[in-house]
């Protein structure tokens, strides 16, 4: 035999004629639940995948780590690599020069980041070959002068492989008529693609040699890029390479040289939940309501309980598993449409899109143009059990209200 409060709570649930409202008002909070888990299951696995996919390929063309010297310039950097490469976290380092210029074809004048890169040492540190549309970074030799572009890049410049292009560095040079920016002509060899706006549109990649003769710093390079094999080990890494190098240079790991677009990303994040979170929260006031009103409508079947011997306790028992069964009820079925819902985001958000004629998420904007969705289990596990605990707190006070009612006065007008 059950337990006849387990019994009763159940059958309560179950509408007569004249609770048919009251049952109305659970099947709208178990929708309440459900809606607002799958919607908060959803958010937080496309903000897991928005971050882990911006940060792909961010990481994917910049480093995990940098090493720079004092005025972002290195002397001995080919001592300073080798040092750092002895790392067993360090898989591979390569040097760079980062400047800025203009880039000019025709009417079309953009301004880009320069990086001046040895191709064969740049292909261990980042992969700009697996994104390239045409052409190719070894076809980037010294003295030649040749540039690898963005394809946002080359498209606002209007040119393709084999086309020239002036680039004008910002550091002049003195002549009898004043100071006059330096002027020099390069030709496109490559165009990359690596689906990230700020860099498909701002990013171009020259020979080392070629940067350091452009912008007159010798055999210096403005710093020494690192590739980890785990990239969540940059805080050791960094205070190791600190002990190692000394203080003459400056080391910086990805979260810092991002770290106002992951912030950003962390901040919303927490945001929607505390948003997504009040539509569970309303919900939890629906079950207060049906429970406050079920008290209401079962004075009479209370009270003879209590003649009958029922205590308090299983008076209050009776009404929380009432509650908590809406809870349960929507807590689960919240859980499966979340679950369901995050892993078919692909399919979901282009079938929206081509229904109601728009763009979701602007490249321009967002960095990339596809709603990605990473679902992770500690997401899934907490959303449920902190909907369901929310929900079973709701039940509490309704139900100690149910355990309080006076047999005498809820059979007085009988």
């Amino acid at each position: 035999m059950r337990p006849y409060e387990l019994f009763i709570g159940l059958r309560y649930t179950r509408a007569r004629q004249r609770s048919r409202f009251i049952s109305f008002i659970s099947m709208v909070s178990v929708i309440g639940i459900a809606l607002g888990i799958t919607v908060l299951i959803t958010v937080l696995s496309v903000m897991n995948g928005f971050q882990r996919e911006v940060r792909t390929r961010i990481l994917g063309v910049a480093s995990h780590m940098q090493i720079t010297g004092a005025n972002d310039t290195l002397a001995d950097w080919r001592t300073i690599a080798a040092s750092a490469a002895r790392n067993e976290q360090v898989a591979a380092a390569a040097p760079y020069v980062s400047q800025q210029a203009l880039l000019s074809s025709g009417p079309e004048v953009r301004g880009a980041f320069v990086r001046g890169i040895l191709p064969e040492e740049e292909a261990k540190v980042s992969d700009f070959a697996g994104h390239l549309v045409a052409g190719s970074v070894a076809a980037l030799k010294p003295g030649e002068f040749g540039i690898v572009l963005g394809v946002e890049l080359a498209r606002a410049l209007s040119v393709m492989v084999g086309d020239k292009i002036v680039l004008i560095a910002p550091q002049g040079q003195v002549t009898p008529a004043g100071i006059l920016p330096r002027l020099k002509q390069f030709t496109v060899v490559g165009i990359f693609s690596v689906d990230h706006y700020e860099f498909d549109s701002g990013l171009a990649l020259m020979h080392l040699e070629d940067a350091q003769k452009l912008y007159r710093m010798d055999e210096k390079v403005s710093g020494v890029r690192l590739k980890l094999k785990d990239l969540f080990q940059y805080g050791a890494v960094g205070r190791e390479l600190t002990r190692t190098l000394g203080s003459g240079v400056y080391i910086t790991d990805w979260t810092r040289l991002n770290a106002n677009f992951f912030r950003a990303v962390d901040i919303e994040k927490h945001m929607m939940f505390f948003i997504v979170f009040l539509i569970i929260a309303v919900a939890s006031f629906n079950i207060v309501s049906s429970l406050f009103m079920a008290v209401k409508d079962k004075q009479a079947d209370i009270a003879i309980l209590r003649t009958l011997g029922a205590s308090p306790g299983s008076i209050t028992k009776i009404f929380l598993i009432q509650g908590t069964l809406i809870g349960v009820l929507g807590t689960l079925t919240g859980v499966v449409c979340g679950v369901l819902l995050a892993l078919n985001v692909d399919v979901v958000v282009p079938f929206i899109e081509s229904v109601f004629g728009f763009k979701i998420l602007a490249k321009d904007v967002y960095q990339i143009s596809e709603l990605p969705s990473e679902l992770l289990l500690p997401d899934v596990l907490f959303t449920a059990l902190f909907s369901f605990a929310v929900s079973v707190l709701a039940t509490l006070y309704p139900s100690y209200r149910a355990a309080k009612i006076n047999p005498a006065e809820a059979l007085k007008y009988e």
